[in-house]
């Protein structure tokens, strides 16, 4: 029978300092992990500068959106267009009543009025009328230069049968406002209007565009072709020079020639429905009412518009 000999105790108090020594190392190399995981001050200022130059940028990105936004073109209203078929004599003389022949000589006369070399002459005939009646025909027939027309009432115009308003292209008038020729080039580019040169040896129409940038030019010899509303100017203005330099520019001679302003169609469409607003807010609800309607182009946002700055009425309409 074998018998077991009693532990030693200086080997159990080694080992328990062992032990003893080996946690104090574990809990130190805990501790020094922990010093090593904690947030220091200068963690502490670098995240708060990342995270304000990462605000910062946020904040510069979406002004960015905001000035590009501005900057897109905006998206042209659609104006559904206004007929007008406005009343007109052509080549008809005028006259007082609708009628397809023409007046005759007598009649004519009576709308004319007779300047002093006419009373002169109506004078000498009647003195020597006096004379001439004795050398007249026997006969019963009598002579009259009277014709059987009464002329045309319609106003002035191209030839058609339609209510009695005065037309657009003498309706309206078109003002523009610019301190230099870019700014005012830019507004004519913005509503997509041309200039153009006719008259003069130049046979057809001269056409210029991208005035802002760098002006072009277009010919057409079928003037016959164009159907766009026009305007032209009636009184010398500053401005007039800025459409001359554009279109020598462009590359065309406008030496004699007259210069035009073409309105695209959809320009057209909006500047009546302007028109006929203005005119519904002043108590007119109809064209027929309106002499003449001055249009401003004014800036507005990124852009421009056409406002009503005055507008005349006909009397009795």
């Amino acid at each position: 029978m074998s018998t077991t000999a009693p532990p030693d105790p200086d080997t159990q108090t080694a080992s328990s300092d062992e032990r003893a020594e080996e946690l104090t190392e574990l809990q130190l190399q805990r501790l020094a992990e922990r010093e090593r995981l904690r947030t220091s001050k200068f963690d502490i200022v670098t995240s708060l500068f990342m995270a304000l130059i990462l605000f910062i940028g946020a904040f510069v990105l979406m002004l960015f959106i905001v000035w590009l936004t501005l900057r897109m073109p905006e998206k042209v209203k659609s104006f559904p267009p206004i007929e007008e078929n406005a009343a007109g004599r052509a080549d008809n003389a005028e006259g007082f009543e609708r009628d397809f022949e023409p007046p005759g000589a007598e009649e004519v006369e009576e709308l004319m009025e007779p300047t002093l070399q006419d009373t002169i002459e109506a004078v000498t005939d009647a003195v020597s009328s006096v004379a001439g009646a004795l050398d007249t025909m026997n006969t019963s027939a009598t002579a009259t230069t009277a014709g059987s027309g009464k002329g045309d009432s319609r106003p002035p115009g191209p030839e058609g049968e339609g209510e009695d308003i005065i037309p657009r292209f003498e309706r309206w008038q078109l003002n523009f406002s610019a301190k230099g020729i870019k700014p005012y080039a830019s507004q004519l580019d913005f509503y997509g209007i041309e200039l153009g040169a006719i008259g003069g040896t130049v046979q057809g129409v001269d056409y210029a565009n991208n005035l802002a940038g760098s002006p072009k030019s277009r010919h057409t010899n079928d003037s016959e072709s164009e159907k766009r509303l026009y305007f032209m100017w009636t009184t010398p203005s500053p401005l007039m020079q800025f459409d001359r330099t554009l279109l020598t520019q462009a590359g065309i001679n406008v030496t004699g020639r007259q210069m035009l302003k073409f309105i695209p169609e959809q320009l057209e469409n909006e500047l009546a429905h302007i028109e006929l607003e203005y005119a519904r807010e002043k108590g007119h609800p109809s064209v027929v009412s309106i002499a003449k309607t001055v249009f401003q182009s004014t800036a507005s946002g990124s852009g421009y518009q056409f406002e009503v700055v005055e507008q005349r009425y006909r009397k009795g309409k």
